[in-house]
Order: C-alpha cells, then structure tokens, then sequence
C-alpha cells in the first residue's frame, strides 16, 4: 500500500461474523486504488469459520464514490484496467466467503452505490442518500454498477439517476428495492449485525446456494435455470446439516417461521 493509514479494519466481534470498515474518513471514504486492492485482500483472506460479513464505514458517509483524484491521466487503456481491477474486488464481496450485510449511512454515492450493490443485504439508515453522478461528471459506471444495479431497481430508474443526477433518500431506495431495510439514524450497525447473526446460523450449504447459485439462475434462460436449481436443490438436501435440521423440524426441536414484531 502506498499509504502508512489503515484504509480498512477488519475485525472479527463475535464467533462467525467478520467486520469489515471503511476509514478513508477525511475523503467521504471515497474509493482509491489502494483502498481497491485493501477490500480485494481483506475479502480474499477471510477464513472459513467466517460465515457472514457486516460491511459498514467508519465517519459521517458510507462512501462518496471513486476518488476522482486519481482519474485524470489515465490513458483509455489504463481506464479499462482500473475498472477491471473494481470489478475484481466487487465479485470478492459477491461471491466470497459468506454473504455480506453492508450498513449504509449518509452518501452512498457512484463507486460506493456500486460496492453496496455487490453486498447481499443492505441496511439504510434514514440519513442515507443514494446516487449515480457520473452522468454530470461525465463519465459512466466502472464498478459493475450496469450489471447489478438494474437488477436490483431496473434500467428505467438506473437511467434517470444517471441522466438526472437523481437522488433518492432512505425511504426511496426501500420503496424502489435498492435497500432491503431502513433504520433510524445511528440504528444500522445494530440490524446488521442482527442480520448477521441469523445468516450465519443457516446451513453454510444453504448460503453457499443463495450467494453463488441464485444470482447466476437469475441470468439464465428459464429451463437451464431450472435444471440448475434442480441440481442446486439435491445438493443442499444431501448435505449432513440440513439432514439435521430437518430431523429437529420433524421433531419440534426448530424454531417456526413466524413475522417478527
């Protein structure tokens, strides 16, 4: 790294449950290259008794987006390479080790829209304002924002953040589904690690399905997607532990599903 400063702190609160920090807090936690290749190594090295990561930042924003500091002598070749390099550390969050809860709080802006739409589960706390101003800056995504974010609100509503330099509030983003849950200010980090904590009590099998089989089954045509739950599904089955949970099913030894309060 060519700084002496912790971009990132990666600590490991309770058993099975990874956290990981932003802490660029003078830059808005704004993304350079080095905190690029902090969150590629810190994702590449979890361990597998790590069985979900809460995703959260430290200071008054989540992250302000790509550092444009660094953007402006790149050739167009080294641009393609910069942006693959983002791709690299998204799909370490994506299809890593465990599923991720990202907490967010304040801006969550351009890269940093990005890198929370490559987590599973997102946390807003209402003081949380979403956007895409790479249209006003002229510039475009580069972060895998064109491929997840759609799928998460649609290209109708990617399109007019992007042209209009849209900004939607806590409350949008839940409305629209780019956000799962909404929190009051300072509540976040409680529901993350609240989700957490039931993610990493699920069969790791289980999660390993949702993480890497469904995103994938999405993007396929109809009849192979089935197929490949069909082949999903059997694995999950066979496995030992959901051999046992079933048996505390069957025994009343599980807890029902039921609405929480």
């Amino acid at each position: 790294m060519a700084t002496s400063e912790p971009l990132l702190h990666v600590s490991h609160p309770e058993p099975g449950i990874a956290h990981v920090e932003l802490d660029r807090q003078a830059k808005r936690n704004a993304i350079s290259d080095d905190l690029i290749a902090a969150l590629d190594q810190a994702f590449s090295a979890l361990t597998s008794e790590v069985r979900a990561v809460v995703l959260s930042a430290r200071g008054e924003h989540f992250c302000a987006g790509l550092d444009l500091s660094e953007l402006s002598e790149r050739s167009v070749a080294e641009g393609i390479l910069h942006s693959r390099s983002w791709h690299a550390a998204f799909e370490r969050v994506q299809f890593g080790r465990a599923p991720v809860v990202a907490v967010l709080h304040g801006a969550v802006v351009g890269g940093g829209l990005e890198l929370a739409a490559s987590a599973h589960i997102r946390v807003a706390e209402q003081n949380a304002i979403f956007g895409l101003p790479e249209g006003q800056r002229g510039l475009f995504v580069g972060g895998g924002g064109s491929s997840r974010i759609p799928q998460l609100i649609g290209h109708a509503r990617m399109t007019d953040m992007m042209l209009t330099g849209r900004v939607l509030d806590a409350d949008e983003a839940l409305a629209a589904g780019l956000v799962q849950y909404k929190v009051g200010a300072g509540e976040g980090l409680d529901k993350g690690f609240a989700l957490a904590r039931r993610i990493a009590g699920n069969a790791p099998l289980s999660n390993f399905a949702v993480q890497h089989a469904l995103p994938r089954i999405a993007g396929m045509p109809q009849a192979e997607g089935l197929f490949v739950e069909s082949l999903m599904a059997a694995i999950a089955q066979g496995d030992d532990a959901a051999k046992q949970r079933l048996q505390d099913f069957l025994a009343g030894r599980a807890a029902k599903v039921r609405k929480e309060p």
